[in-house]
């Protein structure tokens, strides 16, 4: 488990803009169990979270035209339990972080996983992530 010295920032990142922190297995099961749309992040100490996902998320989130109902996020290696439940709606995709999902009414309709991520800009990341809130966001 990382320590929250350095996690705590990180998280901040996403949870000072409006994530809400599903930091826990009963969070996460709330989240899933809305309506609407919900772009979860899971977030991660690696530099391609730092470099680019985070803030390919917040510049998406910021700037689309059409927006998830809900945003949240869990951070691997210190939101353990959390993430491994987040993990089973993400299915069949393998563990991955970071990894940015959007569900809608609880089903995966679309996922970017860390492969996608790395040696991505942010701006590739948001333009991915506005074409899914385009398809799939009211």
């Amino acid at each position: 488990m990382y320590p929250a010295e350095l996690v705590l920032p990180m998280k901040a990142e996403l949870t000072d803009n409006g994530f809400a922190d599903a930091s826990t297995p009963e969070a996460v099961e709330a989240l899933m169990n809305q309506e609407g749309t919900t772009l979860l992040v899971i977030n991660s100490v690696c530099g391609c979270s730092a470099g680019t996902a985070r803030p390919g998320v917040l510049h998406a989130v910021s700037t689309a035209d059409k927006k998830p109902t809900n945003l949240a996020t869990s951070f691997a290696g210190f939101d353990s339990e959390a993430v491994q439940k987040a993990r089973t709606y993400l299915l069949p995709y393998p563990p991955s972080s970071p990894s940015i999902a959007l569900l809608k009414n609880g089903e995966l309709v679309h996922m970017i996983e860390r492969h996608m991520i790395e040696g991505r800009s942010a701006e590739m990341i948001s333009a991915n992530l506005k074409a899914a809130f385009e398809t799939h966001c009211n």
